[in-house]
């Protein structure tokens, strides 16, 4: 290996990749170099023409996708000599020696490794993979190359994750941030019966159950600063990760281990500024998010019907109007028709260009419903979206800019509402009205960017 060219940053990825450990955790936040450093560990024993490595994502989308792990292994691997066999996701080395990316997608994919005999381990995202995934390889972490078997790993911070446990010593669970002066140091431990027995040194495991054999293990923690590289190359980055909405940028680029989604750390009700009036122009997007149920007893909770109106004009959203009714499918249906219709009206006049969207359950009998909608609105801008993941995950674009002070509210009495199920996510009893800001938000500004690049 040429070490003027391909070498580890000094700090963090250096402690990393100088870890005698029998298991070696790095990272803790995003940018921190853990995907170099785990495409770097195994060039250390590539010129052995028995040894071989294994890299897991969870899926087999995140190996290919663009930009991904096996795209940045042929910026360093061929550099090296080797020769890439990308239908089967391996490299192989002049040696013979091989370094090959796998998924375990599914809890029982781990069995398709039954019998397999592999020197150096490796998992991209650690926290993605189950506790018995991870454990369950130990069991294929053997060698007869006279590589002394060993794993590594990266991650980022997840409060609710197994690894949050595992990695507990290292990190302050006041502060949720890592002890500096713990990084790379060395801890034991030995499973016995269900349970991890931990101790300073291997002695003292040995001493209380001398047949079973300790292992190490040691967290290296690193955060996009130290990581030079990718600052130089994309500078822009930095500005990326503070733009996240406050839960993602404690992890993302705190490295924040106990963060976790609380009232007002989602959405703050303090972001939203209220406005007595509205510029005229730009686009506006009411979403509608659906339920079918009526609120029959007065200790019913049926989910709320929700259509939230937003406009994104002179670089704002506003939100202009926000129902949400318990009612039944007849009165749903009327109250979408008539919204629709009189929004339309309105838009006309505020010279605003205006779209109803709503989203698609998937299967044919969501595609047929999604037509049956369309065709109720026939001359207006009317289409279903598809069903579009986790919701938290869909509300993070438009937190991020809320608490950037870019979304402001039309003063109404719908505002207290609509603020008070915003701020107190993911703990609040509705997630309706949220759901449909989302998806008008994603419309207005899919359709504002559409726009300017076709202007381009």
């Amino acid at each position: 290996m040429d070490e003027r060219t391909i070498r580890p940053q000094a700090g963090p990825q250096e402690t990393f990749l100088s870890s005698a450990a029998d298991v070696a955790i790095y990272g803790g936040a995003a940018g921190g170099g853990k995907t170099w450093a785990l495409l770097m560990e195994p060039l250390r024993h590539i010129h052995n023409p028995a040894f071989g490595a294994v890299i897991f994502r969870r899926t087999f989308p995140q190996v290919t996708r663009e930009g991904g792990m096996w795209d940045q292994s042929e910026e360093i691997y061929p550099a090296l000599g080797a020769r890439s066999v990308r239908g089967d996701l391996y490299w192989e080395f002049p040696s013979k020696a091989r370094i090959s990316f796998a998924h375990m997608q599914h809890e029982d994919t781990k069995l398709d490794w039954q019998g397999a005999q592999i020197p150096l381990i490796e998992f991209d995202e650690l926290t993605h993979f189950t506790e018995s995934q991870f454990f369950y390889m130990f069991s294929r972490n053997r060698s007869t190359c006279g590589v002394t078997p060993y794993i590594r790993a990266g991650c980022n911070p997840d409060s609710e994750s197994w690894v949050a446990n595992l990695i507990a010593w290292w990190i302050d669970q006041e502060t949720g941030v890592a002890i500096p002066e713990r990084s790379g140091a060395l801890r034991w431990f030995a499973r016995v019966g269900d349970d991890l027995q931990w101790a300073d040194n291997p002695e003292t495991l040995r001493a209380k159950w001398p047949d079973v054999a300790p292992k190490s293990l040691t967290f290296v923690p690193a955060r996009v600063y130290d990581n030079p590289a990718l600052l130089n190359k994309d500078p822009g980055y930095l500005a990326n990760l503070m733009a996240l909405p406050y839960v993602e940028r404690e992890r993302l680029l705190g490295a924040n281990w106990k963060v976790r989604p609380a009232a007002g750390k989602i959405f703050n009700r303090a972001w939203f500024e209220l406005v007595p009036v509205v510029p005229e122009g730009g686009i506006e997007c009411r979403f509608w998010d659906f339920a079918a149920t009526r609120k029959e007893l007065a200790k019913d909770d049926p989910d709320y019907t929700a259509g939230v109106k937003i406009r994104a004009v002179d670089g704002a959203w506003y939100v202009t109007d926000a129902i949400a009714e318990q009612i039944g499918p007849a009165e749903v249906e009327r109250l979408f028709m008539t919204t629709s219709q009189r929004d339309a009206a309105q838009a006309i006049g505020n010279k605003a260009r205006y779209m109803v969207r709503w989203e698609v359950e998937p299967g044919s009998a969501g595609k047929r419903e999604a037509q049956r909608l369309t065709r109720l609105l026939a001359g207006l801008d009317a289409s279903g979206v598809p069903s579009r993941g986790d919701k938290l995950a869909r509300a993070r674009p438009l937190a991020a800019q809320a608490e950037a002070g870019n979304v402001k509210l039309l003063r109404a009495p719908w505002n207290e509402p609509f603020l008070g199920e915003l701020h107190h996510q993911p703990d609040a009893a509705h997630d309706d009205r949220m759901d449909a800001a989302a998806g008008a938000f994603t419309a207005v500004t899919q359709t504002a960017r559409m726009a300017r690049s076709y202007q381009g």
